[in-house]
């Protein structure tokens, strides 16, 4: 079982079953597969100063790693910026969404960092801990509202299967009033899928 964190008391990483899909056959080093750029790297000035502005001054991790192609650095920034601020969708129910996606794909990073942003948009300790297991919540009425069920699901299809069946798509599109909001929460599901998969491939690692 994965060592528990010291993020929102002491609540445990994510499951055994995704954290084991990152177990390789040789002994895993605790290091990126690619060094990441230096925590002051100073150039191209107008792509590190775009990304500490939207980060409040410090690099992350994830942003020295992207950094070693300025272009895709430049247009991964510009995106998220979007996705973490310019959306009208509920930051509750985008958080529970990249939540999801990191668990089911075993991006450690990612869930460390968004798990707590969810608290911050309203949800629970409780909430976290249960998205450890997003596959077991599709009845779960006492945690999570009818809303936030229907998204996870359609997280889980989207991330698992690619595929969303007709039955998940007509129950998002039920929950949410527009259509400006199922498109929006597709395309969180989407882009923290890319995300999480540029994490785990290069294995970056959390601060």
């Amino acid at each position: 079982m994965e060592p528990c964190s010291p993020i929102l008391g002491g609540i445990c990483h994510l499951n055994s079953s995704a954290a084991s899909r990152r177990v390789h056959t040789k002994e895993r080093i605790d290091m990126p597969r690619i060094p990441y750029k230096p925590i002051d790297i100073a150039q191209p000035k107008d792509i590190v100063d775009a990304i500490r502005l939207r980060r409040g001054g410090n690099l992350l991790n994830l942003d020295r790693m992207l950094l070693h192609s300025p272009a895709f650095a430049k247009g991964w920034n510009s995106l998220l910026l979007e996705v973490r601020t310019g959306l009208t969708l509920s930051p509750k129910l985008r958080e529970i969404a990249m939540c999801v996606v990191a668990v089911l794909n075993g991006a450690d990073y990612e869930f460390h960092h968004h798990a707590p942003e969810l608290i911050k948009a309203g949800g629970t300790a409780a909430q976290v801990a249960a998205l450890r297991h997003p596959e077991l919540l599709n009845h779960d009425t006492a945690l999570f509202d009818a809303v936030e069920r229907a998204a996870i699901q359609l997280t889980i299809e989207m991330t698992r299967n690619m595929q969303v069946s007709n039955a998940t798509f007509s129950a998002i599109r039920t929950a949410l009033s527009n259509e400006q909001l199922v498109v929006e929460l597709v395309g969180v599901v989407a882009t923290y899928n890319m995300v999480s998969r540029f994490l785990v491939a290069l294995e970056v690692e959390p601060e």
